[in-house]
């Protein structure tokens, strides 16, 4: 009977000290499952900001880009005023009748134009280069062509009619202009009068 009563105590012992490890076990998995929990958690926060962070840069992006079409849409407004303003001081200054009045009255022109031309080269304004320039067609717009029997002057802006401008890198408005175009002078005619009289003798 003693041992029987042992060996149930032994048991009882066992029994009791079964779910205490059960209980470290299950306390040791709760805590990789929390730290996997974080570790979730923490990269999606990260995804989250580095996404956000993106968002600010493209939004901020377009708010520039929408500016400039804006400052664009402005500027180009404008061109037709600061043609106006060349031709009225080319008609002065051109004209024989420049007396001293008149000198005043374009010193003014001058002026008001320098102005009005600096304030809008302040928003990004610049001519666009053309005579002396060879072809390029994102920025010239061919109204004529002139035959030269030089290849070096192939594609090259002769003259400009209309002065183009661009805004930063937008062209607002296409230089119009004359290139001159390469055109190899035939030597048929000699060789015809040539064959011409050969065959005639």
């Amino acid at each position: 009977m003693g041992k029987n009563k042992e060996i149930k105590d032994a048991q009882a012992d066992a029994e009791q000290n079964v779910p205490t490890a059960v209980a470290a076990v299950d306390g040791a998995n709760e805590k990789d499952i929390v730290a996997n929990q974080l570790d979730d958690y923490k990269g999606s926060l990260q995804r989250l900001q580095a996404e956000f962070e993106n968002y600010k840069k493209r939004v901020d992006k377009e708010k520039a880009q929408f500016r400039q079409f804006a400052a664009a849409e402005v500027v180009k407004s404008f061109l037709p005023v600061l043609d106006s303003f060349e031709l009225a001081l080319k008609s002065i200054t051109g004209s024989s009748a420049a007396a001293a009045d008149n000198i005043k009255i374009v010193k003014g022109l001058e002026l008001i134009y320098g102005q009005f031309y600096s304030a809008l080269e302040s928003q990004g304004l610049r001519p666009i280069k053309a005579v002396g320039e060879r072809l390029d067609p994102y920025r010239h717009e061919v109204l004529m062509q002139e035959a030269t029997a030089d290849a070096k002057k192939d594609n090259i802006v002769a003259e400009e009619f209309q002065k183009g401008y661009m805004l930063n890198d937008i062209v607002l408005r296409y230089s119009k202009v004359k290139v001159l175009k390469f055109a190899k002078i035939s030597d048929d005619k000699d060789n015809i009068n040539k064959t011409n009289l050969s065959g005639g003798n």
